[in-house]
């Protein structure tokens, strides 16, 4: 695979995140990868956030939201 420049977690990717077609290949399109790395890029801004507030709990009931707090101010 990797003769064609192709690597590993490339074929990872492309196996986790592209659409299946004709029932045996995976199709990771550049368009698609463009908006999953913008997707991931957001992720990652806001797991920065969450580092600086050192983390962050959030409290649920069955599916209903209770509250949310900072890690920091708990112990």
């Amino acid at each position: 695979m990797t003769q064609r420049g192709i690597s590993k977690r490339m074929v990872d990717l492309a196996l986790d995140y592209g659409k299946l077609e004709s029932n045996d290949k995976y199709v990771l399109r550049q368009k698609d990868a463009v908006k999953l790395l913008s997707e991931l890029q957001d992720s990652l801004r806001h797991l920065k956030k969450i580092i600086d507030k050192g983390g962050v709990t959030v409290v649920v009931n069955g599916e209903s939201l209770i509250t949310t707090y900072n890690c920091d101010n708990q112990n």
